[in-house]
Parts: C-alpha cells; structure tokens; sequence
C-alpha cells in the first residue's frame, strides 16, 4: 500500500493537529509563533482502514500510539507552521504505509560453492599461521 493510495482512502479531516512553540529553526520568532504540529489520528474510527489494517496499525505502531488509542506524529523542522503540518500529514502516510505493507518471507537457502570454499582455505589459512606460530614458540624455548 502506497501513501498516495491512502491520501485516497483516509481524509484530512480525520486528522487532529495540535500546535505549539518549536524548539527549532526561526531566530526571534521561535518565541512567538507556534509552528511546531503534532497530528493525532484515531485510525480505531477511521472509515477509510479495515480491521485488518486497524490490527496492524495497532501492532506494528505501538510506540507511536497514546492513552487514547491516537496514532502521534511531530513536526517542528520547518519554520511555518504550515510547511510543519504538510510535513506531519507526508509521514503520517508514510508511516501508515509502512506498517500495512507486510514483507515477504525470508527462504532460507544454503552457500554456494565458491562461498564454501572460500571459507575453508581461510580456515586453512588461520591454521597455518597459528601452527607457524606454534613451532616459533617452541624453538624459542629450546635454546
């Protein structure tokens, strides 16, 4: 699942944001005006997700979600509230899709030959030096 696919399905106006003073980039105005975003989405009631991907949502996001079963995205790296808030909306999609796309299955599969022979000369090799330095210690101790 895409995030455009999901611009489609979810909207907008499901999104809660919430704004207050940014920690970040601004000079004077940092003090003044709140451009820090924080969007809170209560995927439980969104009509445009499954139960399935409300499950998933749910599981894979479990950090990100509060008390109120709310899923939370932050912005405060842009100076306008407005760039922090489509930048919220942008990784809220993002992380959403994320979560529903579900990877494939690892198959397990077993070395090659090359790989199985380069492992054995350089096992061969560390022996060799090991036992050169062996006979080394040993004609140090017979003077």
């Amino acid at each position: 699942m895409t995030p455009e696919e999901l611009k489609d399905r979810i909207a907008e106006s499901e999104f809660k944001f919430l704004t207050s003073r940014s920690s970040g980039p601004g000079g004077q105005n940092v003090n003044k005006v709140s451009s820090k975003v924080e969007l809170h989405f209560d995927f439980m009631c969104s009509a445009g997700l499954t139960d399935r991907e409300k499950e998933l949502i749910s599981l894979k996001l479990r950090s990100r979600i509060n008390s109120d079963g709310e899923l939370i995205v932050r912005s405060q790296s842009g100076r306008s509230q407005l760039t922090n808030r489509k930048k919220a909306v942008e990784r809220m999609f993002i992380l959403i899709s994320d979560a529903l796309t579900e990877k494939p299955e690892r198959k397990p599969t077993s070395p090659t030959k090359k790989s199985r022979t380069e492992r054995l000369e350089e096992k061969h090799r560390r022996g060799q030096i090991k036992k050169m330095r062996k006979e080394g210690d040993l004609s140090s101790d017979n003077p």
